[in-house]
């Protein structure tokens, strides 16, 4: 959630909706300042109606010492209205502060300066390569159809347990999936990162927290019952560790890690990657989230960017570092890079990891804070970027080892692994 004070002064709500427009926004930014105007006027004529009863209370007392009856009572009733006045006031400012705080909830996050301005994914920024499109003497097919030749994949079955777009891993792949996520999490424990095995149910309270709820609340699979939530993804239960805390600065930065399960209702667009394993209901991923003083953010962001990348650079696939626009960014972040490979058989480049700098913006939501140096308590910055999506990884390895009878060279593959 944004700093709320910011819309006390006109500079720091300008300041909101510039980012909302840089977002594209404007619905959003419309009705923020709509809201923020009534509750700054709504404060002012409490305060003013408030000071009113104080001061008049005040001279109540100085004439009934000196006994000035019929002032006293005049004055009293006068007073008696005000009072009247101030309840219904009072009254309308809870609604009207409730309704502030609903709309507020939705404000996305307040664009970082050096996120490039665009409406759309067509406006990211490449801000670098890391290696070669590699060259095949033959057609490299897609993963899903060597998946589906090869017996690796059940796509079928997968549709007849649960529905569209869930599979079923057959053992090899399986294998191949689960020593991936071991490989992944050996590599981001020699760099810092604790792990952790977490619930992959949430309350609505931890959803809010990291940004889902309420804005997005249909996008994800919900237990109505029990009020819980399946995790669309560990930064959910990894961030709410420390929600409603106070933390010792001595104790950041904070590095943890999971690999879970992810459960996504929506998948992306209508007839966009239905087949194979790109957009998929329920997929598994490691997860990493930094908690960082916010004079740190920038540099354990980078820092985290670098660390996703390094599991791309270790099983050497080709990548690249995209900045995304003010336009395709997400509801919570401030700045982000994606980490895109290149897929040989689909023949174009696919997001494997979102790294994002959130900065205090799930701090306020979730509650979690530090004590400074000086003893105050502070929001701290929250970091998080996916270390890598262990489906899309599968996905990759099967289309750079194809060979040109459609097999797998898995020898090159268990190499990489060692």
């Amino acid at each position: 959630m944004i700093d709320f004070q910011l819309l006390k002064t006109e500079e720091g709500l300008n300041r909101v909706l510039k980012s909302l427009a840089r977002r594209g926004d404007t619905s959003a930014a419309a009705e923020l300042k709509t809201v923020a105007e009534k509750r700054s006027a709504t404060i002012r004529e409490v305060e003013a109606l408030a000071n009113e009863r104080n001061v008049q209370s005040k001279k109540l007392g100085e004439l009934k010492a000196q006994g000035k009856e019929a002032e006293f009572d005049a004055l009293r009733e006068t007073m008696k209205t005000v009072a009247d006045r101030l309840k219904v006031l009072k009254e309308q400012e809870a609604k009207v502060e409730e309704n502030f705080l609903h709309v507020l909830a939705r404000v996305p996050n307040l664009l970082d300066d050096k996120v490039p301005d665009g409406k759309d994914e067509h406006a990211n920024v490449v801000v670098r390569k890391e290696g070669e499109i590699p060259q095949f003497a033959f057609d490299v097919k897609p993963h899903y159809e060597v998946a589906e030749a090869q017996g690796l994949v059940d796509f079928e079955r997968g549709v007849k347990i649960s529905g569209a777009r869930f599979y079923v891993y057959n053992e090899r792949i399986a294998r191949l999936e689960r020593r991936l996520a071991n490989y992944m999490l050996d590599k981001h424990a020699a760099a810092g990162y604790s792990e952790r095995m977490v619930p992959l149910v949430v309350k609505d309270e931890c959803m809010f927290g990291t940004g889902q709820f309420p804005k997005f609340a249909d996008e994800y699979y919900r237990m109505e019952k029990d009020g819980l939530s399946l995790i669309p993804t560990g930064e959910v239960p990894l961030t709410n560790i420390y929600a409603d805390e106070i933390l010792s600065e001595t104790e950041l930065p904070i590095s943890l890690m999971a690999f879970t399960p992810c459960f996504r209702r929506e998948a992306g667009s209508a007839g966009k990657d239905t087949r194979g394993l790109v957009r998929v209901h329920q997929f598994y991923k490691v997860e990493l989230v930094k908690f960082v003083r916010p004079e740190d953010s920038e540099r354990e962001w980078l820092r985290l960017t670098a660390d996703a990348e390094n599991i791309l650079k270790g099983l050497g696939l080709t990548y690249r570092v995209v900045a995304l626009c003010s336009g395709d960014m997400g509801f919570t972040s401030s700045i982000t890079y994606d980490l895109e490979i290149w897929m040989p058989g689909l023949k174009r480049w696919l997001e494997i990891s979102s790294c994002s700098n959130f900065k205090d913006f799930q701090a306020r939501r979730a509650k979690i804070r530090y004590k400074n140096a000086a003893g105050k308590n502070e929001y701290l910055h929250t970091i998080n970027g996916s270390g890598v999506a262990a489906g899309r990884l599968v996905a990759a390895l099967l289309e750079y080892h194809q060979t040109a009878d459609g097999n797998i060279d898995w020898a090159a593959i268990e190499k990489k692994l060692a």
